[in-house]
């Protein structure tokens, strides 16, 4: 028996990484897991993974940075499955030029529709029915880049992970006595394809220093079954070795410049 049986989970961004990591767990738990995502063919996969583990998962195609789509994603659960009990917002992208020099509009936009309004979109959406049953956890992926500003997570994508910190917080404070759960993880490097997007995409020997998906996953999952009188509002998580990024931050504080 596990200890999510009869709960719904909704996972966005869960075709690859933390999200997919998340999404496996959660089901192997007992959760109903709709996995969320842009690209229809790996939330496919992490799906039939599910399934032949004997879970129980469905995809839903859905881009969170549209507010459109992040809503219907949070009505379609309901309408289908009964109910929300986990909404786990993970679901994120980065720029490529990260000094605030170089960031455009068109990327600073994008960055924080998915960071910070999908997570807004989102949010709201499930509250409506976890209200109405008294209860609900809601975990947000954000960044040690919310406190840690700088040219590694880039300057939209740092802010957005600091307004979304603030949300989370605010959605403590002013539910928690009606059994709303409001949680924030903020990791430091993790492997995962987000990294790929960077100005210098780390090489083996720089991700093997860094912690896996499965490792903030497993940060979400407790997160979600410790008992409903219980909230972590906030994890901090980085990998014991330090890496040298000296090479990173000058690669990056040119990205989107001029020519030299």
């Amino acid at each position: 028996m596990g200890r999510l049986d009869g709960q719904v989970a909704i996972v966005t961004g869960g075709g690859s990484g933390i999200g997919r990591e998340a999404a496996k767990m959660l089901a192997a738990e007992g959760a109903h897991v709709v996995v969320a995502g842009r690209r229809k063919e790996p939330l496919t996969q992490v799906v039939g993974e599910i399934q032949r583990a004997g879970g129980k998962a469905m995809a839903r195609q859905a881009d969170v940075g549209k507010h459109t789509e992040a809503v219907a994603l949070a009505r379609l659960t309901v309408d289908t499955l009964g109910r929300v009990d986990i909404l786990v917002n993970n679901a994120g992208h980065s720029s490529k030029a990260r000094s605030i020099r170089w960031v455009g509009k068109p990327e600073w936009d994008s960055v924080l529709d998915v960071n910070l309004n999908g997570v807004y979109a989102l949010t709201q959406a499930v509250l409506p029915d976890m209200l109405a049953r008294g209860g609900g956890t809601i975990v947000t992926v954000s960044s040690v880049a919310a406190f840690r500003p700088g040219l590694i997570g880039g300057a939209p994508y740092g802010a957005a992970k600091a307004a979304v910190r603030n949300l989370m917080g605010h959605v403590h404070t002013v539910l928690r006595d009606k059994g709303i759960r409001a949680t924030t993880i903020m990791p430091a490097e993790v492997d995962t394809p987000i990294l790929d997007n960077r100005p210098l995409p780390p090489d083996a020997t720089a991700r093997a220093t860094m912690m896996r998906a499965e490792d903030v996953a497993r940060a979400i999952l407790l997160c979600v079954t410790l008992p409903p009188r219980t909230v972590i509002e906030e994890i901090v998580m980085s990998p014991t070795l330090q890496r040298d990024m000296s090479a990173d931050l000058a690669v990056a504080g040119r990205a989107g410049g001029p020519e030299p």
